[in-house]
C-alpha cells in the first residue's frame, strides 16, 4: 500500500495507507496501531479503495494534543474522511477503532454507507469485565489478544531483533506513545457511554468477532447487535481479539460479503 500524509482542518497531520479502487472503505485501527504487515488491508484493496489512517500519536501521525476526549476522536475521524475527499464511505473499525467508528456512525448517521465493527471496544457488561490492558505485562496482553500467543508475539514485533538496544528502544518508545494516546478513551475502562447513542445509527452494521476472543468476549457482539437497530453478528472461528491479523482471509471474506 502507498502512504501519504494528510492534514485535517484542525491541524492534525496523519499518515494514511491507501490502495485499490472502487467503493471507499476507511479502516480505523485498534490501540496497538497498524502493524508492520497488514495483509487484510491488501486483500480488501483487491475489491475496494481502502484508506487506513493512523491516529495522531501513531507512527508518523502528529497532533496528539488536539484529541482529548471521545468527541475529539469522533470528529477527528470525520475530519480525516473530509480531508480524503470521501462521500459516504464504508467504515470498518477494529477494537478501539470500532469504538471510534461506532461513535462516528451515531454522530453523523447519514454520512456513511455501511459499518463494520470488529471486536469493538466501547461497551461494558458487568458480568464480563474487560481486563485493564494498561496494567498487564506484555506476555499477559499477548495471551489475551491472540488465540495463538506465539504467532501473535511475532506479528506484534514484526520480527524485530530486541537484542539490538536501539531497535528495542525505538519499539518501546513507540509503544508508550501509542498507549498514551489510546488511554485517553480506554483508561481506566473503555466505556464512554456510546450505548446511549447507538439508537441513532442507521447504517447497516456487521458486528464481527473472534470466537476465541479473551480480551472482549463474544458476549459483547450480541450486546452491540441489540443496541444498533440494523445489525447482524458473524463469528470468526480460530480467532482471538486480533482477528484481522489471525484470520485475514476469513475477516476479509466476511467484510466483503457484507459490503457487497
Amino acid at each position: 500500500m502507498k502512504a501519504r500524509i494528510i492534514e485535517t482542518k484542525r491541524g492534525a497531520r496523519c499518515r494514511v495507507l491507501e490502495a485499490g479502487s472502487g467503493l471507499p472503505v476507511v479502516f480505523f485501527h485498534g490501540a496497538g496501531g497498524l502493524l508492520a504487515d497488514n495483509p487484510f488491508l491488501d486483500q480488501l484493496a483487491a475489491r475496494y479503495h481502502v484508506f487506513a489512517p493512523e491516529l495522531p500519536g501513531y507512527g508518523e501521525s502528529i497532533g496528539e494534543e488536539l484529541l482529548e476526549d471521545m468527541l475529539d476522536f469522533t470528529l477527528h475521524g470525520w475530519d480525516v474522511v473530509g480531508a480524503l475527499g470521501l462521500t459516504r464511505p464504508h467504515l470498518v473499525g477494529h477494537s478501539m477503532g470500532g469504538m471510534i467508528a461506532a461513535e462516528m456512525a451515531a454522530t453523523a448517521p447519514n454520512d456513511l454507507d455501511k459499518l463494520v465493527l470488529a471486536a469493538a471496544a466501547g461497551l461494558w457488561i458487568e458480568e464480563h469485565p474487560i481486563p485493564d490492558i494498561f496494567a498487564l505485562l506484555p506476555g499477559q496482553l499477548v495471551e489475551l489478544l491472540f488465540q495463538d500467543p506465539v504467532r501473535g508475539q511475532a506479528l506484534l514485533t514484526g520480527g524485530a531483533d530486541f537484542s539490538d538496544m536501539e531497535v528495542f528502544k525505538e519499539f518501546y518508545l513507540g509503544q508508550q506513545r501509542r498507549l498514551a494516546m489510546a488511554g485517553k478513551i480506554l483508561f481506566p475502562i473503555p466505556n464512554r457511554r456510546v450505548s446511549k447513542r447507538l439508537y441513532r445509527v442507521t447504517a447497516s452494521t456487521l458486528v464481527l468477532w473472534g470466537e476465541a476472543d479473551r480480551l472482549i468476549v463474544p458476549a459483547y457482539a450480541e450486546r452491540w447487535a441489540r443496541l444498533i437497530p440494523n445489525a447482524r453478528v458473524a463469528l470468526v472461528p480460530d480467532a482471538g481479539h486480533m482477528l484481522p491479523y489471525e484470520q485475514p482471509e476469513a475477516f476479509v471474506g466476511a467484510v466483503s460479503r457484507f459490503l457487497g
